[in-house]
């Protein structure tokens, strides 16, 4: 396969010769390897650090009462669920062009998509204040149990303002991990892990402030992130950083759509969880049932952040290659890091297998929560497996910018397969979370699918050719004056 050098790449590396004998795929598999795991690795631990965020708030909910812990589980996976999807999918479109930019060595505008980037979340964060304003209201509407609905609708004001930490810390992380500096972001999110449980200790164990303690520790650690992260990017990243820009109000609405395109592949397949969750309010025995599966959620949560570091990588990865003109190197790359994701999603399932009894005492005492989330982990087992497969899918996703084609996929396979199955399985058959999750994992199954066919079925070196399209039509007019103010 020729490929033509349609950009000329900043960067030494070569694309690779095509696959002809075992020597071939063990040099193409060693050198993938080191490339992705180089970048996953650290992002994994990154993800992990601020996953556990929110698990140790989980973890200080189980044990302030049963009620709490339902109270945290809705407000994360409904209230939390509806905002961070949204803005963390519409900062993937800086990740599709910082990343494709960054390997055409045109990365000369980063700075200006960043902060461009920030006031598109910032504004959205203001549109979405009346969703925390207006919980519990909107919780009762949807059927959920008065108490749990009021005390959700309390916490959920109290944690504006770390819904607003989101707007400034996803779009730099996207910002540092197309240019490969992500050790920094782990380091930080390691101390803000320490930061967060310290708090965590102090608020709710010395002042016992209960869940007012839980939304000023995550409050405080967000921001404290966020501005960590600002001054290293300000301080250290003079490649791409030019200093703050008016051009950061021009052509805000072209990027906004790009943005909101984004949006569309993430908020359809995590909003699922959210309607799994609501419906799961409507189950008999409420309490425990959203209870286990917030249990289940969490484990999940640890196991998806992990898969997130692969993920990423392979995002930065093939937006990089398809920069620097390097169709096999992208087509590689997705192999190898599917076929070890694979393989960690297999050793994940067998250990949760193997601590089904243990897992969910990490976050309660209660026996019969402890008895109904080792009934789910079979089904968290399995998803574990499927959620290896979409993730690295995923990445490949926004690496190439299809965002948006991957959104009409999943709304198919989700709400048009995957619900009905579920509903029908929950309450039909009586089967309850088991029955909700398990339409989930079908609409899983479908998504994952259809994007095998689809990326079976993809010419590479048409990507690039779109890609050299896309850098052309960016950069075009591109003579960067430095308008900083």
């Amino acid at each position: 396969m020729e490929t033509p050098l349609l950009i000329k790449s900043f960067n030494s590396e070569s694309d690779y010769l095509a696959v002809k004998s075992l020597k071939d795929i063990k040099y193409v598999l060693w050198s993938e390897t080191v490339k992705i795991w180089k970048i996953a690795l650290p992002v994994a631990l990154c993800s992990l650090f601020q996953y556990l965020n929110n698990s140790s708030s989980s973890i200080y909910a189980g044990h302030l009462g049963d009620i709490e812990l339902s109270t945290f589980s809705v407000y994360q996976s409904v209230i939390n669920s509806i905002y961070f999807s949204l803005l963390f999918g519409m900062s993937n479109a800086l990740a599709t062009l910082c990343g494709q930019a960054y390997g055409a060595g045109q990365f000369q505008n980063a700075g200006i998509y960043l902060q461009r980037s920030w006031i598109i979340l910032f504004t959205t964060c203001i549109l979405l204040l009346p969703i925390h304003i207006y919980a519990t209201p909107i919780l009762k509407f949807l059927g959920q149990e008065k108490e749990i609905a009021d005390l959700a609708g309390k916490f959920s004001i109290l944690i504006i303002p770390y819904m607003f930490s989101y707007a400034i810390n996803l779009p730099i992380k996207k910002f540092l991990q197309a240019q490969s500096k992500v050790n920094v972001i782990m380091y930080i999110s390691m101390v803000a892990l320490l930061i967060q449980n310290g708090l965590l200790y102090i608020f709710i164990n010395v002042f016992h402030w209960g869940m007012t303690g839980l939304a000023m520790a995550s409050n405080i650690s967000g921001w404290l992130y966020s501005i960590a992260l600002v001054i290293y990017a300000i301080g250290w990243c003079k490649e791409g950083w030019n200093g703050l820009s008016m051009k950061a109000f021009k052509e805000l609405w072209e990027f906004t759509k790009l943005s909101l395109g984004s949006s569309v592949m993430i908020c359809l397949e995590q909003w699922y969880s959210v309607c799994i969750m609501l419906l799961a309010g409507h189950l008999d025995n409420p309490v425990i049932a959203l209870g286990s599966y917030s249990i289940c959620l969490n484990i999940q949560g640890w196991n998806i952040m992990l898969l997130l570091g692969t993920s990423t990588a392979l995002c930065v990865r093939i937006s990089n290659t398809l920069g620097m003109s390097h169709p096999r190197a992208a087509k590689y790359s997705f192999l190898v890091t599917i076929s070890q994701t694979l393989l960690l999603g297999i050793i994940f399932m067998t250990v949760i297998f193997l601590s089904k009894q243990d897992f969910p005492m990490i976050f309660t005492k209660s026996e019969d929560m402890i008895h109904a989330a080792s009934e789910l982990a079979y089904l968290l087992g399995i998803t574990m497996v499927l959620n290896s497969v979409s993730q690295t899918i995923s990445g490949l996703v926004v690496g190439c910018g299809w965002q948006v084609m991957v959104g009409y996929i999943n709304l198919a396979c989700f709400y048009i397969v995957g619900l009905p199955i579920g509903l029908f399985l929950g309450f039909n058959q009586h089967l309850g979370v088991k029955g909700l999750w398990g339409g989930t994992m079908c609409g899983s199954v479908l998504q994952i699918l259809v994007l095998v066919v689809i990326i079976y079925k993809t010419n590479w070196t048409k990507e690039v050719e779109q890609t050299a399209d896309r850098m052309r039509r960016i950069w075009s007019s591109n003579n960067v004056k430095k308008d900083v103010i």
